[in-house]
């Protein structure tokens, strides 16, 4: 049980605190006229404070910015949610690391009713995705901020040279068109992605999905040894060992497996498309003029590419200035700021700014259409959905690193799922 220490308070003090509780489900009065908001270093965060005499001046509010890079951030949450802590109103959180772990605490209050009574801000417009993974049994505790799917980043001109006309609409295509460019290209793998046991697994989630599996089945159980996630297993592999770099290590995280990329150096790499500036700069990239971006290949289940929000905007359970710190996030998430947000690059939850030109302006276009196509049928989660997150990615990660040494894929996803039930098992408890 959690308890807010008052110790040390006045009575006025302790007064004004139980009536700002009373009124913090609706009415303002009696609360707090500062909304305390705690934001992680970002693009985001930057556009949001650069807006916020906007906001000051609409509502008479004053906004209080505590910001801190990840690891701090985590921290300070780890602290003061843990502690009943009420000095925080608006958080800002990660729901794929830590969002299932705050909302199974009662760390995140509910918001199911507060999306649902401004029709004009439109909770309908954000994605099904990301939502689905900002609600926890069934209530909302999180709204999207910011989004990230995985694309297919490629070169334009090798696919030319092997007389390619268009990129691989399937992993079949995908996996014969890299096979023949690494062949008739010395010096250039066909495919790379990332091959770290952990960092992988994210990247992996989309080849998972689009063979039509998942890491846990529909009754919550371990799935990573179905027929279905052995073929995965098996293709993500095989495509790397068989068509990546040249002696690929198997402790890639994206850094390396885009600087193979943008070197010059593969045909093919699936990736976030948050990170595409990295390709198409000249200051980063040495073929920058000559990158494309594709939907992601179907599989046997269809084209199933992850559609995840990478941040989130909740309110702390602990707070006893709700009302006003909704109307923060109601402001911050609008369909005016978000537009804003996406004109500066940051990509939004909002299906409305990516229909509107002006949202995707500053995007390369086939990047903008290999979004709106892994929007439409995106799997909100690009890991499993658990409390210690880390540990699970190790175990479920496992596979991958087999299958690209060349080992059997099969029993590697069987022993995963051993240890990824007693994992889920442990949890439960």
């Amino acid at each position: 049980m959690r308890r807010r220490s008052i110790i040390g308070a006045s009575l006025a003090a302790v007064v004004a605190m139980g009536l700002a509780a009373c009124g913090g489900g609706g009415d303002d009065s009696g609360a707090s006229k500062t909304v305390r908001v705690t934001l992680a270093n970002h693009v985001w965060t930057e556009n949001i404070k650069a807006a916020l005499p906007e906001f000051e001046k609409q509502t008479g509010l004053k906004v209080e910015i505590t910001q801190l890079g990840e690891d701090q951030l985590s921290d300070q949450y780890n602290v003061k949610l843990n502690a009943g802590s009420g000095d925080i109103d608006v958080m800002m959180y990660r729901p794929l690391q830590e969002g299932k772990l705050f909302a199974k605490n009662k760390y995140l209050a509910d918001l199911s009713d507060k999306v649902k009574a401004n029709k004009d801000w439109d909770f309908n417009d954000f994605q099904a995705g990301p939502v689905d993974t900002t609600t926890y049994d069934g209530k909302v505790v999180g709204v999207p901020i910011i989004t990230e799917q995985e694309v297919l980043y490629y070169r334009k001109d090798l696919l030319a040279k092997a007389g390619l006309s268009a990129p691989p609409k399937t992993l079949d295509e995908l996996k014969a068109a890299a096979a023949k460019i690494k062949a008739s290209t010395p010096g250039v793998a066909g495919f790379v992605a990332r091959t770290g046991k952990s960092p992988a697994v994210t990247q992996f989630s989309s080849f998972l999905y689009s063979f039509g599996g998942d890491f846990v089945d529909g009754s919550g159980k371990a799935a990573v040894n179905s027929d279905a996630a052995k073929q995965a297993y098996a293709y993500y592999g095989g495509l790397i060992k068989d068509s990546g770099p040249a002696n690929v290590s198997t402790d890639m995280s994206w850094p390396e497996a885009m600087a193979i990329f943008t070197q010059g150096k593969a045909a093919f790499y699936t990736e976030a498309d948050s990170l595409y500036k990295n390709a198409t700069d000249p200051a980063k990239s040495k073929v920058s003029d000559t990158v494309g971006f594709a939907p992601f290949p179907a599989g046997p289940a269809g084209s199933k590419p992850y559609n995840v929000p990478s941040w989130a905007l909740g309110i702390n359970d602990g707070s006893e200035n709700k009302a006003n710190a909704w109307k923060f996030i109601e402001w911050a998430t609008s369909k005016e700021q978000t537009l804003a947000q996406q004109k500066s690059g940051v990509p939004s939850a909002r299906s409305s700014v990516w229909a509107n030109p002006e949202g995707t302006a500053t995007y390369p276009k086939d990047l903008v259409d290999a979004i709106a196509a892994s929007s439409q049928g995106g799997v909100g989660h690009d890991r499993p959905l658990v409390v210690k997150v880390a540990e699970a990615r190790e175990i479920v990660g496992q596979p991958i690193v087999d299958a690209i040494a060349g080992k059997d894929a099969a029993a590697a996803a069987d022993t995963a799922n051993a240890g990824f039930q007693k994992f889920l098992d442990d949890e439960a408890r």
